[in-house]
């Protein structure tokens, strides 16, 4: 029996969990109504909220809205919608924000965005837009006094080229008001540490949310992690040698890399986690059950 396993079999998570889950907005019916068995999946493991995400240059914003505005009238859940600079005057921008404060949402993610032409592409702000994140932030708080969630980079953004650069931007958004940094996924723990050290160095003292992605498809993660610079260790690749034609077991091992993943977080004193689902239950539900999260009936056991 391995450490983990060990150790929630015998109830000995003695931390609190809590966790986050984001979604996408869906393109069809079909995807609309495998989001919502999602949704409804997820929403007794009693989430501190749900992020919906914005699609390049505003391509989803009619389809975020609605399902920011279905999560927040069908569900007690607290939504947090997506916003990002690219390809929209600050005009624009600021009606987003301010129907978005008279919907009853108080919860926005400011993200700069991806390049229209796509991740790896040159960004060149909108003309009359806010030109990056630490702008978007300052003028949602100007509109009105929305908790604010910015992106960090356990392995520096793509296209930040050094630390130092890296640090300097997550500062300005900080400075600019953002109230919390939710991470993108990462693997390794020990880079995540180091990001951290650099965060606590540069003087930023707001939470930090570590990004987890349970794995469903290892080709496809690998292919998006070459994307936006996140390494995936050898021994993660191992684990999933050999299952391309083997789902089940696939899903077993997502499930068993994430928990340990959180579980050593937990060890380094983090308590809060932001789950990239990828509209699909099962493999975060595994976890967050398996990792003492939301009411799982414990207590009628123990009746």
């Amino acid at each position: 029996m391995t450490v983990l396993s060990s150790r929630l079999s015998r109830g000995v998570i003695k931390t609190p969990i809590t966790a986050s889950f984001e979604f996408f907005p869906p393109k069809s019916e079909k995807m609309g109504e495998t989001l919502w068995e999602t949704v409804q999946r997820l929403a007794p493991l009693n989430p501190s909220f749900v992020s919906v995400t914005y699609g390049a240059g505003g391509s989803t914003r009619e389809r975020t809205h609605k399902t920011v505005e279905r999560i927040l009238n069908e569900t007690d859940l607290a939504p947090a919608a997506h916003l990002t600079c690219v390809g929209s005057p600050k005009a624009e921008v600021d009606a987003i924000v301010k129907d978005y404060w008279d919907l009853g949402v108080r919860h926005l993610v400011a993200l700069r965005g991806d390049p229209l032409a796509g991740i790896g592409a040159v960004y060149e702000p909108h003309p009359e837009g806010y030109a990056y994140a630490t702008d978007l932030v300052e003028g949602i708080k100007k509109i009105a006094n929305f908790d604010v969630s910015v992106s960090g980079y356990p392995e520096k953004h793509p296209e930040s080229g050094s630390w130092q650069k890296e640090i300097d931007n997550l500062k300005r958004k900080v400075d600019a008001g953002a109230d919390r940094i939710i991470t993108q996924y990462f693997f390794d723990n020990d880079l995540f540490d180091d990001y951290l050290d650099r965060i606590a160095a540069a003087g930023i003292n707001i939470p930090v949310i570590p990004g987890i992605l349970p794995i469903h498809n290892f080709e496809q993660t690998m292919v998006f992690s070459a994307k936006c610079g996140t390494s995936i260790p050898e021994w993660v690749a191992r684990r999933f040698a050999g299952l391309q034609n083997d789902p089940e077991t696939r899903k077993l091992v997502g499930v068993a890399i994430a928990c340990e993943q959180v579980m050593d977080l937990v060890d380094r004193g983090l308590t809060d986690f932001h789950f990239y689902t990828m509209n699909r239950a099962d493999l975060t539900y595994a976890i967050c059950h398996m990792l003492g999260m939301g009411q799982h009936g414990t207590e009628k056991v123990a009746a």
